[in-house]
Parts: C-alpha cells; structure tokens; sequence
C-alpha cells in the first residue's frame, strides 16, 4: 500500500461529522457531545460534530427545544472501548445467525422439500416479517417457543447444554409435529422459515460452537458460570487451539479473549499461542492491529497495566450460563442516561454539561406534555445517540433497543463507522465505500422507534442520507459487523501502512 495523503484523513472525519448532525438535525436534537477520551480521532470528531450542530441551531433555533431534550447525549465511541462484544459467539437469534450461517444482504437462503423435489427458497430478514422482529432479539433457546399458541408452546423448548434448560423437542421434531395436526397448519407455513434459521443455527452450535461458547463466556467475564474466578485460563484455551475441528477464525477469536483477559501478553507468549494453534502468519496480522485500536495487545511484565473497567453485575436466574456476558455499551448508554457516566473518561465538548443535570420539575413537564401528545408527533423525549468508529455487533444493536424498552421517555439509537472504511480513510483517499454507518428505523419492538416525518426528512438530510420507503436512516450501505467481517477488517493489508510516514500512522496513543 502507499501512504496516504495528509489531507485524507480530515476530509472524511469532516464528511463523518456532516453525515451525523444531519441525523440530530432531522431528529430535532441538539445534543450534548460526548467523547470516549482514550483514543485522539474520537475528540477530533466530536469538536467537528459541534461546529456542524452549532450551525444546524443557528439555522434552526428550535432544534433541541422539547421537555427534557436538554438531557439528549451523543456519545462517539471507537472499537477499543470493548474489544469483547465483536468477537464472542452470541446465543441471540440475529446474532448467531449472522454469525453462523452464510447470510448476505439480509438474506437467508434454504432448501425445501415437499412433492417430492427440493428447491433452494430466498428469504429477506427485514422488518416487513413480523415475526423476525419478534424473534431477533430472543436467546436460541426461546425461539421455538415464540409466537405459537400454547398448546404447541408447551410441547417444545430447545435443547442448547445449558443444565437450567429441560431438554425437549428439537426444532425438526416439533415441524414434523405441526404437520401431523393440521389445526396448525397455517402456523406451520408462518414459521417455517424461522425454523429452518433456529435449527441451521443449532446445526452449526451443537458439536463445535458450544464447546467455544463456555470458554469464550469464561474468559469474557473472568469468572466461571459459578462465578469463581478463573485462574489459569492458559488451561482452558489450549484443548481448543490444539483442536484441528476449530476454524483459524474461532482459534483467533479465543486467543484474543485470552489476551484481553490478562491486558497484554509478551511477545514470547503470543508468539507460543500462534504456534499451537498454527496460525497463519497472515492471520495474527489481525491479532498484532488490534493493538492500534487502544487495545493492550502485547505488554511486557514490567509496563503498568491499565486497570479493567468495573461492570454492573447482571447475573440472576433468569440468566443462561453461556450467554452472562453483556456488552459494555449497555452500561455506557445506562450510566449516560443517569448522569453517572465519568466525565473524565468521556469528557463532553461544550460547556453544556449542565443542562444535563435536570430536576424532578422537567421530568413533571414532560409527564404534563406526554398526556397532550397526538400519535402522529415527533418523539420529544430525550435521546442517547452512540456512534462507533469501527463498527457496531448485533448483540450491541440488542442492547439499544433493551436499553429504551426499559428506560419509558428515553430513545437509544446506535450508529457505527467500519473498519473497512476506517482502513480507507487513514491510508487510501480513494475509497468508494466512502461512509459507513446505520441507523436505521425498526418496526414496533424496536431501537429505533422515531417517528418520522418524511417531508421534513427530505427537506433536512442532503444527498448524504438515504430514506428508504420506511423511513429508515442508513448512512450509505454498510451492514452490521459480524465477528467474522470484523476479523477480516482487521487483516486488511493497510490497515498499518509500513510506507506511512510515522505521524500519519495510528499508534496506541492515539
């Protein structure tokens, strides 16, 4: 690759910060901006941010006005913040399917049988099908049990080694039960397709990916299912790495929830890991790049180590044993929302820190408002935006839309940059993709339950951002990361430029 030029960089973090004041202009919002302060390019986005919202307002001096929208945040955050969330196995149905299976452009291909022949059949994920809406968001185990009546819902829960589960119908059993009582004939041919998705999943689970997922949540959360603390977590990764059955991908994936575990192992270390799970020298690029993105990748003994985030502690009953980890942005989005998140380690960019800290009488405003609202009004409540430099997971997506189901007049929304694109902006200047990122609108049990008005949509975004028929935000075309698109981001031959002069390359500190 050749260096990239100077003046690139900028360029695109200018047209980033364009793209995302449009978003809070069309929204009406006129947020407090919020950086995660570890990494440089963070800061440098969020002053640019301001100067574009400062604009919007002066055009608009209404944009932001609303009972309690003094209190919307919007937070940019870049991958290192959790390095965890992108490369776990998730057991929520949209997660593992996109993880699993071979699921392009929202589309889920599958055979069918019946007549005697077999036909490949083509299924759209969106949010025109009820019933992918339902389901996404559901742990694997659920899935069968949702949405049938009682009756078939009592005859079925899936079997996925997790000892607080009965074991009981698999997904084929319970298709071939259907057929055999037509009074649920028509639920049959409904939720065919989502159980043909469930149990390609389980398919692809049992065997390989749940021997990983134990590990995987073991290492995660630095503690075992019994809550004992793991103290030579060595033991427990070298039968997999050691395992000809697991993908390079899925080794990779275990060595770096290693490393996060410890904050950093010595080059001799990794290089040890790398050789028992005979990683090809063009994969552990993707292990040494992590380390561009704040992350503590190679750490000899004697360098202070930085100290783990404290977690909210999640655990209970309801809980499955591999599925406790929880993706660090939900604690953000909570503690933003509850004005407990620290302002040192997210430093706001204006001096508008203080029309956050609201009394009980704006919150009695908006309850006297929420009563005169008419169904067809824009949201007025607040709104915690959060944009990712990097990427965003589904299970983080998840997150967003659990964080305004549980929080009444608050909206969470979510956003990403791709590293596909990151990689293009820091070293090319010819990027065709040139920005990534989704926010997207989803139907009834949503993230994104904005109500928008599509003329003013249409007088406020530019050519910037595309509104589909349902009134979806996309920011040019890009898809939510998978673990595997994620990986394949960070293998990317510029990633680190070797040509690059050095001020132009991203180093730790930044």
């Amino acid at each position: 690759g050749r260096p990239f030029k100077a003046d690139v960089k900028p360029q695109m973090l200018e047209r980033l910060a364009e793209q995302i004041a449009t978003l809070c202009a069309t929204l009406k919002e006129y947020p407090a901006v919020r950086y995660r302060g570890e990494y440089k390019d963070n800061a440098v986005l969020a002053q640019m941010l301001q100067d574009k919202l400062d604009g919007y307002k002066a055009d608009d001096p209404t944009m932001g006005e609303g009972p309690d929208k003094a209190r919307s945040q919007l937070l940019i955050l870049d991958r290192g913040f959790d390095p965890v969330s992108p490369v776990l196995h998730e057991l929520t149905f949209q997660a593992m399917a996109y993880d699993l299976l071979p699921i392009e452009n929202d589309v889920y291909k599958y055979e069918t049988t019946g007549m005697g022949d077999t036909r490949m059949k083509e299924v759209l994920l969106d949010e025109d099908d009820d019933l992918w809406v339902t389901l996404r968001h559901k742990h694997i185990a659920e899935v069968s049990t949702v949405g049938f009546s009682p009756t078939v819902q009592n005859q079925a829960v899936m079997p996925i080694g997790d000892s607080k589960l009965p074991l009981g119908t698999t997904i084929k059993e319970l298709s071939q039960m259907l057929k055999k009582m037509p009074q649920y004939q028509k639920e049959l041919s409904k939720y065919s397709t989502h159980l043909h998705l469930a149990e390609d999943c389980m398919k692809h689970y049992q065997g390989t990916v749940d021997k990983l997922c134990r590990v995987e949540q073991d290492l995660a959360m630095g503690s075992d299912a019994e809550g004992e603390k793991i103290k030579d977590p060595m033991r427990a990764i070298v039968p997999i790495l050691l395992d000809a059955n697991v993908s390079v991908f899925d080794k990779i994936r275990i060595i770096l929830l290693y490393i996060f575990l410890k904050n950093g192992v010595t080059e001799e270390n990794l290089c040890k890991l790398l050789q028992h799970a005979q990683i090809p020298p063009e994969d552990s690029d993707i292990i040494s790049n992590m380390a561009h993105m704040t992350i503590p990748i190679i750490s000899e003994q004697t360098t202070t180590r930085k100290k783990k985030t404290d977690r909210k502690e999640r655990i209970s009953e309801q809980t499955y044993q591999l599925s406790r980890w929880t993706p660090l942005v939900k604690d953000i989005m909570e503690d933003a929302i509850e004005d407990k998140l620290d302002p040192k380690q997210y430093p706001y960019i204006s001096t508008r820190t203080a029309s956050s800290k609201t009394t009980t009488a704006t919150s009695a405003r908006y309850g006297n408002w929420h009563k005169n609202k008419s169904p067809g009004e824009m949201r007025t409540g607040p709104r915690v935006i959060v944009f990712i430099i990097g990427g965003v997971t589904y299970s983080e997506m998840r997150c967003a839309y659990e964080v305004t189901q549980a929080n009444g007049k608050w909206e969470a929304l979510i956003g990403e940059l791709k590293w596909s694109c990151v990689i293009c902006m820091l070293f090319k200047g010819n990027c065709g993709r040139l920005l990534a990122g989704q926010i997207g609108r989803e139907k009834r049990s949503s993230f994104f339950t904005t109500h928008l008005n599509r003329k003013a949509i249409k007088a406020n975004t530019r050519a910037a951002v595309s509104v589909s028929p349902r009134d979806d935000f996309i920011f040019s075309s890009t898809h939510t990361v998978t673990p595997s698109k994620y990986l394949k981001d960070l293998q990317h031959q510029d990633f680190l430029d070797p040509n690059a002069a050095p001020e132009d390359k991203l180093t730790a500190e930044d």
